[in-house]
C-alpha cells in the first residue's frame, strides 16, 4: 500500500513538470513591465529604469528626469537619456484613439524610447519600429494590440530615408547627406486599413515580416493613377 502512494506521488510529479515545460512553451503572460519573470524578459528583452517626467511649460511635451534603458531581444540598448523631450509625436495621433494615450499605461515607456529614436535617427526607422513591438511586449501589451500598433507604425509613421550611422555621412545623388531626411507622409492615415489589419492580425497572428509585406503592398496601391498607369500589375489580363 505504501508503495503504490509512493508511486502515484512520483507520478503526480511527473504530470506538474510536463505542465510546467508545457507553459514555458507558451507566450508570456500579460503582466507588467516592473514584474516580469525571467521567461518575458528572455524573450521580448528587458527594461533597465523607470521613466519620471515632467511636464513642460508649453503644457504638450515632458522632459524625462530619469534614464531609462531597454534591451530587446537581439541584445540592442535602446537609451533614452536624462533630459530627452518627448511629445507622443513619433505615434500618428489618430493611433491615441486605438491605444489611449502614448504616456498611459503599458505603452508609457516604450512610447518614450520609440520618441527619442525617432528624433535621434540614429537606427533605421524599421528597426525603430520593431523596438516599439518587442517593448510593447515587453510591457505587457497583447501580441495582437502590439502588432496591430507594429503594422500602423510601419504604414504610416514619420519616416526618414537615411539614418546616420556613427555620424558618417550618407551618399545620395552625387553628394553627401549628413543627417536622417523625412519623408513626408504621401497620405494621412487609414483608418479602414488599420481596422482591416486589425482583423487579419486577429485572424492570422502574422509575422513581423508579414505584416511589413503587407503595409509594403499596401503602400504601392496607393500610387497616383498616372504611375499606375505606367506600372500596371504583373497579373493584369
Amino acid at each position: 500500500m505504501g508503495n503504490r502512494r509512493v508511486i502515484q506521488s512520483f507520478a503526480s510529479l511527473g504530470v506538474m513538470a510536463t505542465l510546467a515545460v508545457c507553459a514555458s512553451d507558451q507566450e508570456p503572460a500579460d503582466v507588467s513591465g516592473a514584474e516580469q519573470p525571467a521567461s518575458v524578459e528572455s524573450k521580448w528583452g528587458y527594461f533597465d529604469g523607470e521613466p519620471v517626467t515632467k511636464w513642460n511649460p508649453d503644457g504638450r511635451t515632458m522632459t524625462l528626469l530619469t534614464e531609462l534603458r531597454y534591451t530587446d531581444p537581439q541584445g540592442f540598448v535602446w537609451v533614452a537619456p536624462i533630459g530627452s523631450i518627448v511629445d507622443g509625436a513619433s505615434i500618428p495621433r489618430y493611433l491615441w484613439s486605438i491605444m489611449g494615450g502614448p504616456f498611459e499605461g503599458k505603452y508609457r515607456n516604450a512610447s518614450v524610447l520609440h520618441d527619442v529614436a525617432y528624433g535621434e535617427h540614429n537606427r533605421p526607422w524599421q528597426d525603430c519600429d520593431r523596438m516599439f513591438y518587442y517593448a510593447m511586449r515587453c510591457s505587457g501589451v497583447s501580441g495582437a494590440e502590439a502588432k496591430t500598433m507594429f503594422y500602423a507604425l510601419f504604414r504610416f509613421g514619420h519616416h526618414w530615408k537615411f539614418p546616420i550611422k556613427r555620424a558618417k555621412p550618407v551618399k545620395y545623388e552625387g553628394g553627401l547627406v549628413a543627417r536622417g531626411e523625412e519623408i513626408p507622409r504621401a497620405i494621412p492615415v487609414n483608418p479602414e486599413q488599420i481596422n482591416d489589419a486589425r482583423d487579419w492580425i486577429s485572424d492570422t497572428d502574422p509575422s513581423l515580416e508579414q505584416i511589413e509585406q503587407r503595409a509594403n503592398g499596401e503602400e504601392h496601391t496607393d500610387s497616383t493613377p498616372e504611375q499606375t498607369e505606367k506600372q500596371p500589375s504583373p497579373g493584369k489580363q
